[in-house]
């Protein structure tokens, strides 16, 4: 089937973004429709200019996403998928550069630090830049002699440089997790492992939330997430973002989600989805 045909896929990001490389791991058929920002992706699909989002959530570096819990909840998506991408960082320049000729590399801020240690080595000065597929297309444009880009590989074949060193991260388990998100939810989505993720808020009475959970405790769910963030800036208005393991048809789960309900003022499942093998590596 033509890949236009089967419809696009938003991120956040240029052309060759690790947000765009998730999107053609995950949905390989889908073309792809960069944004600049978390917003512009949500929209883009709310709008049907696009068919699915793809939004990194958390980072197993960094920890979560600025702003990504916020807007989940406001954005009437749902989850469909989950994945985990590997985050492994390429040098490139231009075509017949050679390693030693690089001075200079340009990359996003969170990309310098996690390749310091080849930078050292070599006697390369990181410089930071908005956005590090961004810098593989101004490389390209202005044709700067002596510099370089960290990047994904797929940057490099998108803007036509060359591939000087491979994986120069310091550590290997870099992963960033993504959610596929849609209009419309998917309840045939059926796998032996499933995740569901809520947001829910407790009721003003002591010990709710030890009470919410203690549901999931006495009918055997495990719970992966639980994080707490603010509401409208509000020091006494707190919202919390779970992710545990199962469907809402299961017995056990149902008991879990029933109990929490008793002791909340609001919930809303946000989605129901496979989850991804990479997540019991």
């Amino acid at each position: 089937m033509d890949k236009m045909n089967q419809g696009l896929i938003a991120f956040q990001g240029a052309l060759g973004s690790y947000s765009h490389e998730a999107a053609e791991r995950a949905r390989p058929g889908f073309a792809p429709l960069p944004c600049a920002t978390f917003e512009e992706v949500i929209e883009a699909v709310r709008s049907s200019r696009a068919d699915l989002a793809m939004l990194p959530i958390e980072n197993s570096t960094y920890g979560r996403v600025a702003d990504i819990h916020r807007l989940l909840p406001e954005s009437g998506l749902h989850i469909l998928d989950e994945h985990f991408l590997r985050v492994r960082i390429a040098l490139m320049s231009l075509a017949g550069t050679k390693l030693e000729e690089v001075k200079t590399v340009r990359a996003h801020l969170v990309l310098l630090p996690q390749s310091a240690r080849f930078l050292k080595t070599h006697g390369i000065t990181g410089l930071a830049a908005a956005d590090s597929a961004g810098a593989a297309a101004d490389l390209a444009q202005t044709r700067t002699p002596g510099e370089g880009v960290l990047a994904s590989e797929l940057a490099a074949g998108i803007h036509g440089l060359e591939v000087l060193a491979r994986d120069i991260e310091d550590h290997g388990h870099n992963t960033t997790r993504f959610l596929v998100m849609g209009r419309e939810p998917d309840p045939r989505a059926r796998a032996d492992k499933m995740m569901t993720t809520f947001v829910f808020e407790v009721r003003n009475i002591p010990a709710a939330l030890y009470k919410a959970m203690g549901g999931f405790a006495t009918n055997g769910v495990n719970m992966t997430k639980l994080e707490s963030y603010m509401l409208d800036g509000s020091f006494t208005a707190t919202q919390f973002y779970a992710d545990i393991e199962g469907h809402p048809d299961d017995a056990n789960v149902k008991l879990a989600l029933d109990e929490l309900r008793y002791f909340t003022s609001h919930m809303h499942i946000l989605g129901t989805y496979p989850a991804d093998p990479k997540r019991y590596d």
